[in-house]
């Protein structure tokens, strides 16, 4: 009776452990209030299959407790019950998966209109470029990672020379606008990682990931590296700033820019182009 009261005791308190618990997630800040949704549709199934396997290994330590003259039962299989546990068990990983994919595909399916960010990650810091007044990102390469090019943009390409270029500093977002953040990583794997985004995506060296929000409130948040990089990855942090369209664009008037940044290049890039001297 003691072992049964305690498994049943562990079931109920994990329950209100859940429910009633100071530790939950962040209050989301974008639009992924479906993944959300998602992990609360696992907990619930999980969660009740937890609870049914305690109650039943309670009820059985009750029910065939050893009793004094009284012999076990050889029961080797019993199919009935195979294929309700069977059954059981496959509407229950359907149901955990199905949200899941449905969800997947909007997360890969960025919305035509979309602004695009460049996140870089490195050994330990943050990078971010957002596109000029042409609205397009130019091209990069790390082999032109220099202390005047941290970023690796090609001095070549006219879209980069407008490419408002962030080292080490605070990313700006306008509020309600869709962005897809363009992921890069200098050295290792790193995790772009705003809890209150809900989104994230690793970022692979050689490789350009992505993942898209919208914003859908204003606020300063936290970023984190939820990738183990190396012995400062603790201290990898930065600032996402959402704001509001005019405030937003006060702020990216004040950004300089890759040509700004790289103004000897420039020059001479330009006068090489224009036949000068």
């Amino acid at each position: 009776m003691a072992v049964a009261l305690i498994l049943l005791l562990v079931a109920i308190g994990s329950v209100l452990f859940h429910l009633y618990s100071p530790w939950w997630w962040t209050p989301i800040a974008t639009n992924w209030a479906y993944i959300d949704h998602t992990i609360n549709i696992t907990f619930w199934i999980t969660g009740f299959v937890f609870v049914a396997v305690i109650a039943f290994m309670a009820y059985c330590v009750f029910r065939f407790h050893h009793k004094e003259g009284r012999r076990a039962d050889y029961n080797p299989e019993n199919k009935k019950l195979e294929w309700w546990l069977s059954v059981g068990t496959g509407v229950g990983v359907a149901a955990m998966l199905a949200p899941g994919l449905v969800v997947w595909h909007q997360f890969v399916t960025v919305p035509a209109g979309a602004t695009e960010v460049e996140v870089m990650g490195q050994q330990w810091q943050w990078s971010f470029r957002l596109p000029g007044k042409d609205g397009q990102l130019g091209t990069s390469d790390v082999r032109n990672i220099a202390s005047d090019n941290p970023m690796g943009l090609n001095h070549d390409d006219q879209h980069a020379q407008d490419d408002v270029v962030i080292e080490n500093g605070e990313l700006h977002l306008q509020v309600r606008k869709p962005v897809k953040v363009l992921l890069r990583s200098v050295d290792v794997l790193h995790d772009f990682y705003v809890p209150e985004f809900r989104a994230k995506m690793d970022m692979v060296p050689g490789m350009v990931t992505y993942f898209w929000i919208t914003p859908i409130r204003t606020g300063t948040f936290d970023v984190l590296c939820a990738e183990l990089c190396g012995a400062a990855h603790y201290q990898m942090r930065a600032k996402v700033i959402v704001d509001e369209e005019r405030e937003y664009h006060a702020w990216l008037e004040q950004q300089k820019t890759f040509a700004e940044l790289s103004p000897a290049k420039a020059v001479v890039k330009a006068t090489y182009q224009s036949g000068g001297k």
